[in-house]
């Protein structure tokens, strides 16, 4: 059964190459809620399957990106639950959009708290601006993050950074979030958007079979989940794909490729 959003869901618009995907409930700093997580689920499995779609964009509406996911959904859930383990619902979201095919970009013009550090972590650029702004107060609320996300802080910022984001759960700006790894670039608000749609127009240029493969094993290799003899089939797809032909035909008449994917 197809799920119907609510007007304050996040939604997912698809214009020819370009997904996006916008958090709408600015009113509580565009926090997710339980009935966000299935939704979101189902638009990384619709992204998945539509090879048309060359990237992917979250953005928000309002003052901040997002607070994350409401913490208190998972006290309910440990208190509903006498298991040893719990699972936490926000994960499966963050680790179905790292892997999505497609490269992804967040639209951070704002506050990115909680676990939308997570979310924005796991996307493959991150344009901010100078009010952008992050936390991690997970300590502060006596939560221990669930093991991707402080697996994904570690290897994407490195152990120092991680530690100081989870144990000492300090703000910091966006110059810090530059220098320490979290942002890609920093833009004038104003710039925002065209930088955006400039590095997406930049990725829907690009052979898709290329740009995917690449992507899947430098995150493979990040998670120490690389699959060589994977790898070495994608990489034959590619070699023997109408795109290379393509590229290699353009790049010696000096005119713009058109990639097709295949």
């Amino acid at each position: 059964m197809k799920l119907q959003p609510t007007s304050d869901a996040p939604s997912l618009h698809i214009d020819e190459h370009i997904a996006r995907i916008r958090l709408r409930r600015p009113a509580q700093a565009n926090r997710l809620e339980p009935q966000d997580l299935d939704l979101l689920l189902d638009y990384c499995g619709q992204l998945s399957a539509r090879p048309e779609v060359r990237a992917i964009i979250i953005e928000s509406s309002g003052r901040y990106f997002s607070a994350g996911y409401d913490i208190r959904r998972i006290v309910d859930i440990a208190g509903q639950s006498a298991a040893d383990t719990l699972e936490n619902p926000f994960e499966a979201v963050i680790e179905a959009f790292e892997r999505l095919p497609q490269p992804t970009i967040a639209r951070l013009h704002g506050g990115v708290y909680g676990g939308s550090t997570d979310l924005a972590l796991a996307c493959d650029f991150r344009i901010g601006t100078p009010a952008t702004e992050m936390f991690m107060p997970a300590a502060a609320l006596g939560l221990l993050y669930y093991p991707s996300g402080i697996q994904r802080f570690t290897s994407r910022l490195g152990m120092q950074t991680a530690k100081e984001l989870f144990l000492l759960g300090e703000k910091i700006d966006a110059q810090k979030m530059l220098d320490v790894g979290f942002l890609s670039e920093i833009v004038a608000a104003e710039a925002l958007d065209a930088r955006v749609m400039a590095i997406a127009a930049r990725l829907i240029a690009q052979a898709p079979l290329a740009v995917q493969g690449a992507k899947r094993a430098i995150n493979d290799m990040a998670r120490n989940e690389f699959d060589r003899w994977e790898f070495k089939l994608r990489e034959a797809q590619a070699l023997r794909s109408q795109d290379l032909k393509e590229g290699l035909s353009a790049w010696s008449e000096k005119r713009p490729a058109s990639f097709t994917g295949r």
